[in-house]
């Protein structure tokens, strides 16, 4: 029977990392469009933009993603730990 990976025995497991702020900045755009574009709060954006978001809204991520045009996969990442 394969062992499963467990996050009780793992001490680092890797980091999710939002990189909305490369993106939108290489392509010109403002945090202000992005909010009023998606219809969210400039709070909420500025968290995106600075890769400080603690709880990932599902619904935030597509509104963005249909603004820009792009896939989760083009501002998130996930570095595994060596």
């Amino acid at each position: 029977m394969e062992k499963l990976k467990s996050v009780i025995t793992i001490v680092e497991y890797g980091k999710i990392n939002i990189t909305l702020k490369e993106y939108i900045d290489k392509k010109g755009i403002s945090k202000n469009y992005i909010a009023q574009a998606t219809n969210t709060r400039n709070e909420v954006i500025s968290k995106w933009y600075n890769n400080q978001v603690e709880r990932m809204d599902l619904d935030v991520l597509a509104r963005i993603c249909y603004v820009l045009d792009c896939s989760p996969e083009d501002i998130i990442s996930y570095k595994k730990s060596n």
